[in-house]
Formats: structure tokens, sequence, C-alpha cells
């Protein structure tokens, strides 16, 4: 069956090669990001590419309007927009962590938030809302990033059992490390702080390590969570949660059961 797909942050990695499955298998593909050029191969493909801020109000009234518009439903809003801010507690500027829970929190619920109305009176739907491995343990210097996963987590859970009596479903997408532009992010922000911090020599280990995966098969391709989605899509009765990509699974598996000491020194072990 033929879907009206709402896909944030499709500029680039899991989302742009995603929705090039979903237009491929023939669904209805609107895109929005900040920069609307780089979603143009997408309109040549057949994708609806639209310029979106998911921090900005007018910007999400604006996408949703239009596509209920043109097409009189949305059947599928994956929010997948959001990135990641590394340093240490002490030295992120509050300023940088709250713009990263605006993004990957706030702006995540002010998407639901204009397109719930429509499911609900559809009585259908599916929400997909991209966490992480990293939604449900954490590494050292990613404390903002993790808080923001571990919302995402939170909002998700309470969001289902809201939305299970209109039928609609609330998925949460956990990958594992994926072969995105990540790791550059996160090289990014330690270069700002570096310098001056007194924690520079743990960043060294981690930038080291970092680099190491980007070069190695410390990844996976993100062509599995493009799988994971389409078949997310495509079920009548989709999983809760789709854990998927290099470590997802066993990372989460030792942070569950192997207690707070012991996965502490297995991550400084890896330092």
């Amino acid at each position: 069956m033929k879907k009206v797909i709402l896909i944030t942050g499709a500029s680039s990695g899991m989302g742009k090669e995603t929705a090039q499955k979903l237009i491929a298998e023939g669904h209805i593909v609107y895109t929005v990001a900040r920069r609307l050029d780089l979603m143009e191969d997408l309109k040549k493909i057949g994708g609806h590419p639209l310029q979106m801020d998911v921090t900005q109000e007018e910007d999400i009234q604006r996408v949703v309007d239009t596509i209920v518009r043109e097409q009189g439903r949305i059947d599928v809003l994956w929010n997948n927009a959001g990135f990641g801010l590394y340093g240490s507690v002490e030295d992120v500027p509050l300023s940088e962590a709250r713009r990263q829970f605006e993004v990957n929190v706030f702006g995540m619920a002010a998407v639901t938030q204009k397109v719930v109305p429509y499911m609900r009176k559809a009585n259908a739907g599916t929400i997909i809302n991209t966490s992480s491995m990293g939604g449900k343990m954490y590494f050292p210097m990613g404390a903002w990033y993790h808080a923001s996963k571990h919302a995402v987590e939170g909002l998700s859970d309470c969001l289902r059992l809201e939305l299970k009596q209109f039928n609609i479903h609330v998925v949460v997408l956990e990958p594992g490390f994926i072969a995105t532009e990540f790791g550059s992010v996160l090289l990014d922000g330690f270069a700002k702080i570096r310098k001056d911090s007194a924690y520079r020599d743990l960043m060294d280990k981690i930038v080291e390590g970092t680099k190491k995966s980007a070069e190695g098969n410390g990844s996976s391709s993100p062509a599995v969570i493009s799988d994971a989605v389409s078949k997310i899509v495509n079920s009548k009765n989709p999983k809760t949660r789709y854990r998927v990509g290099k470590f997802a699974k066993p990372m989460v598996w030792m942070r569950t059961y192997l207690g707070d000491d012991l996965f502490d020194k297995i991550v400084m072990s890896q330092m």
C-alpha cells in the first residue's frame, strides 16, 4: 500500500538513504531539512523536498499544511532530525546544551504535535522516533547527547500509550554505530574546547578511537537503517523498538544486565 511519509533530517546519511529506498518502493515521500539544496537529488527521483527547521513552529506548520493540502493525509512520520553534541559537562556551554535539546527533543515533539491530529482523525498512523543505543547507555563526553536520547526514549514510551487508543503506532529506532557524518561532528565539537580543557587526555583517546572506527569495520552502512524503516513502514503491526547497526544489541545488553560498575569498567577500558 502506497503511504504518505514525512521524514525530517533527510538531507544526508540515514534520512536521505532511507528516503531513496521508500521512494523506490512507490511511497509518497516528503523530505525536510534546513538546506533545501542538499535534497535536489531526492526531487529528481520523485521525492518532495521542503525546507524546514524543526525548531521553527512556522516552518513545521507550513510543511504539514502543504502535505495535507496535497495528499489529504500523513500516514507515517519519521522524526529523524538530530545531532550529537560532545564535550564534558564542565566544558560545554549551556546555550549549546539547550540547542541539543531544542533539536533532538523539543523539535521532535513539535513536529509530532502538528501531525498527530490528522493521524488521530484518520484513526491510523505510524510515528518513528530516532533515538540511539545511546538512549539506553552512555559514554564519557556525550552527556548532553545521551541525555537528549534518554529523553526521546521516555517521551516515546508515554506517547505510545497515549496514542494506542487511536490506532497510532509509536516506534523507537535505536541505531548503533552507523557510517554517517557523525564522527566528524564529534571531532568538530572537541576541537572547539580541547585546547584549554582539563579533559584533554580523555578527549584525545576518544578521538583516536573514533578515527580507528571510521577507518576500520567499526560501523554499519546506513542501509541497515533504511531496511529497518522500510520494514516498519510496510508493517501492519510494527514492534515498539528496532535496535540495528554495529554494537547496538550487545552494548545495550551489557548495560541492562551487567550493572553500573562493570559496565563503567568496560566503557573506560576502551578509552
